[in-house]
């Protein structure tokens, strides 16, 4: 009997690698196919977009080409702009409103906005975008700025980091480690950035990974709120690749490339605290 099941349950792990290994080429499939052929000239890519090297040989011109037709260090310095000053107001407001409203269980009104926060979440960015344009844009008149659009991603995204703050915080970070800083002569504020901030590094890097990933590779918000081409993201750049008639993939592939590759190192750098962060984010019952 025990060696039945030892067989079955060998016969399962070896089916649920195979299964595993089938959706990793598939989703990994779109990314290699950018890599093979950003090395290609474009008659290659038209040809044998499956090649690994094509009949006109291994290439660079695309990457040059696609850097100075996109303006790729004003984009790119645009996006890294908005993408780390969106991502940083982030963490900082999301976990100092999540603390205030842990630490204070019997103030209504911050049970009040959790809530709201909570159900905020499902309501889709489609939704809010026309009027979002109208007000900002046509009775504000703040739009094409880039601070605009920082608030504006800080504002769409505090909701879930305070969710996943409220959790780390409720459920890994004990009363006793403030009431002894308290006793120590720590204040409330010196308290939160001395102790309870740098415990919750896992959820910070959860965070960070998944905003950056958002607002770096955005492309709907900034080309509502960007209109000139000088504050133009790498994303919005990319659309001047796309003509009417004919597209010139190698160098879309190039801009892709190039876009990914930010983003690509940021989550390597810090992919061992995700599951961490996301599972210290569940809050006990």
């Amino acid at each position: 009997m025990k060696g039945q099941v030892s067989t079955r349950t060998k016969v399962l792990h070896a089916l649920m690698i195979v299964v595993l290994t089938i959706l990793l080429l598939l989703f990994i499939a779109p990314f290699i196919l950018v890599v093979i052929n950003v090395f290609k000239t474009k008659a290659d890519i038209n040809t044998a977009p499956l090649a690994l090297v094509g009949k006109h040989g291994f290439t660079l011109e695309n990457f040059p080409r696609a850097m100075d037709k996109m303006n790729f260090v004003t984009v790119f310095g645009n996006s890294a702009i908005i993408t780390i000053s969106a991502t940083i107001l982030t963490i900082l407001f999301s976990a100092m409103c999540a603390y205030v409203i842990v630490r204070n269980p019997s103030w209504k009104f911050g049970g009040m906005v959790f809530a709201l926060m909570v159900a905020s979440m499902v309501i889709p960015f489609q939704v809010l975008m026309v009027p979002l344009v109208s007000v900002y844009g046509g009775l504000l008149d703040v739009l094409n700025s880039r601070i605009t659009l920082i608030l504006m991603h800080t504002g769409f995204s505090v909701s879930l980091a305070v969710f996943m703050f409220h959790g780390a915080i409720k459920t890994n970070i004990p009363n006793e480690l403030e009431e002894a800083a308290s006793i120590d002569g720590c204040s409330k504020w010196r308290t939160f950035w001395t102790i309870v901030f740098p415990l919750l590094k896992p959820t910070v890097a959860t965070v960070a990974i998944i905003d950056a990933m958002a607002f770096w590779n955005d492309y709907l918000l900034p080309s509502l709120v960007l209109g000139r081409r000088e504050l133009y993201t790498i994303p919005i750049a990319t659309q001047i690749f796309y003509g009417t008639y004919s597209n010139d993939i190698g160098l879309i592939m190039a801009a892709l490339l190039l876009a990914m590759l930010p983003i690509l190192i940021l989550y390597l750098f810090l992919q061992r605290y995700i599951v961490e962060g996301v599972t210290s984010g569940a809050v006990k019952g």
